[in-house]
């Protein structure tokens, strides 16, 4: 048995170095490529799919498991060769039922509509990007019928991001959360708005830059084991448990811009950075799903990078990084001024309140897509519709409208997005229970200090990698299956400070 285990890592490493090539080239693409690499690149990137997908359904591998499952089920459920094969075996029925032209298809496909849109954002070119999208909603929907059996077509393309998850739970999820959203909001809306000025002076690029890595090394992100780069839309990267990667956008007349980026990135990175070691190489070295993924982000960022604990022991450094700018700017100006709620055009820079809007409708928006009910050249009258409606602002042109996102010009059209407000609700339970666990948190966070939280966070949720499902790993760690008045307590409690309104009901 130890041999047919040595053979199935080895086999998984082969995968996995495949695709962690490939990641180098997306990176790359996305910081360093000069313009001109952009169709050998595609190429590049469609070969090495094709060659990952070629070994992820060797009929071998697929013998390989099939001898190997009777001894998984015969070790306890967390035992990691268990976790091993049946994770890898999971795969192996996934990737089978994918074509390998197909996979190869859309490795080549979605490198050069990212690079198409790269260039039709900031040109305001929609019409650049239709047949690329035509294209991308094509293959989505083949992927889609190669799981036949579900009850909508995006499931199986949400099942690859949150695994477990369903378009019909998360409609109901969303459908819930938005009733709890819409009074706070409104409440909200009919104060006052808040000044946010200071936020918008100019800060020097590399000064910005400097504070915020400053930051996220007290976090614990590890240098050692990873850098930050510029990019057009900030994402993380791992091509192993020893090169982590993070990139960020500076705006040198938006400070809350290139900071907050660069918080949420490392969320990402931290918790790729905390999965047990031995999992190198091998499928169980991966977060467990975009929604828990988006936990550690967005906890990072709002929970910790937004809070007033937080900032009591930040700010006079950064008053010290910007002494023109913020010098006499108060601390309560400040905090008010980074969590102001203000319906807005653009989701990463929305505030907490009003963000999970931005992610319900593009969620929406994609389903009616696969589901033919919308026709892709009435995209951006549909968009800008529902931005009228639900956040009551007016769409003044692509580029911050339909173009504003990477997600559906450099992938697929479908489980992109629901992660991110999953994401939100996971963060507070989480927090929750690590506050229950260590309730002296808040006041090291006061002291500019992380280590209780991240050693927390690593033990509870990043050590384990991909040996739980989504749902297992949730109620290991909060004690319970996702819920959503964690979320909406945490909203109402800090913005009813904020705004000093009751928001309780």
């Amino acid at each position: 048995m130890e041999t047919r285990l040595q053979e199935l890592r080895a086999r998984l490493q082969e995968i996995d170095d495949l695709n962690s090539a490939a990641a180098v080239l997306g990176w790359d693409q996305s910081t360093y490529m000069p313009p001109g690499g952009a169709a050998a690149r595609a190429r590049q990137l469609a070969t090495l799919s094709r060659l990952a997908h070629m070994k992820s359904t060797d009929p071998e591998l697929g013998r390989l498991l099939a001898e190997l499952m009777p001894y998984a089920e015969q070790l306890p459920y967390e035992h990691p060769d268990a976790a091993l094969i049946r994770v890898a075996q999971r795969n192996y029925e996934r990737m089978t039922r994918l074509p390998t032209d197909l996979v190869s298809e859309i490795a080549a496909h979605t490198a050069a509509s990212y690079h198409a849109w790269t260039q039709a954002r900031p040109a305001n070119d929609f019409a650049t990007m239709l047949p690329y999208l035509e294209r991308t909603l094509e293959l989505s929907r083949r992927v889609a019928d190669c799981f036949p059996g579900y009850e909508h077509p995006a499931d199986p393309l949400i099942d690859f991001s949150d695994y477990g998850m369903r378009a019909s739970v998360i409609r109901d999820l969303f459908a819930r959360l938005r009733a709890g959203l819409t009074p706070i909001i409104r409440a909200i809306v009919a104060q006052p708005p808040i000044d946010d000025s200071c936020l918008r002076q100019y800060y020097p690029r590399n000064d910005q830059l400097a504070f915020g890595e400053q930051i996220i090394r007290r976090f614990g992100y590890d240098f050692e084991r990873g850098r930050q780069d510029l990019t057009h839309h900030p994402f993380a990267t791992k091509f192993s448990v020893g090169d982590v990667r993070i990139t960020t956008r500076i705006n040198e007349h938006d400070l809350g811009d290139g900071l907050f980026s660069t918080l949420h990135e490392s969320g990402h990175a931290m918790y790729e950075q905390g999965i047990e070691p031995a999992f190198e190489a091998t499928p169980l070295c991966n977060g467990v799903s975009a929604g828990v993924h988006e936990s550690q982000s967005r906890l990072w960022e709002n929970l910790i990078g937004r809070s007033r604990p937080f900032w009591e022991h930040f700010y006079p450094e950064l008053q010290q990084t910007f002494p023109q700018q913020l010098g006499n700017v108060p601390l309560d100006t400040f905090y008010r001024a980074i969590n102001r709620v203000q319906p807005s055009l653009i989701r990463t820079d929305a505030d907490e309140v009003t963000y999970n809007l931005h992610v319900m409708i593009r969620f929406d928006l994609e389903l009616a897509l696969l589901e033919g009910t919308l026709k892709l050249r009435d995209l951006p009258d549909a968009w800008n519709a529902r931005y009228a409606e639900d956040l009551g602002v007016t769409v003044p042109d692509y580029r911050d409208g339909v173009l504003q996102d990477v997600h559906w010009f450099g992938g697929l059209i479908g489980g992109a997005f629901q992660g991110y407000t999953l994401g939100n609700i996971l963060s507070a339970q989480f927090l929750a229970a690590a506050r229950a666990a260590h309730p002296a948190i808040d006041d090291e966070i006061g002291r500019g200090e992380f280590a209780t939280l991240h050693g927390w966070l690593r033990e509870n949720i990043y050590r384990h990698g991909s040996v739980f499902t989504p749902t297992e790993l949730i109620e290991r760690a909060a004690g319970g299956p996702m819920q959503i008045e964690p979320y909406l307590t945490y909203l109402r409690t800090k913005y009813s400070a904020i705004y000093g309104i009751d928001l309780s009901s």
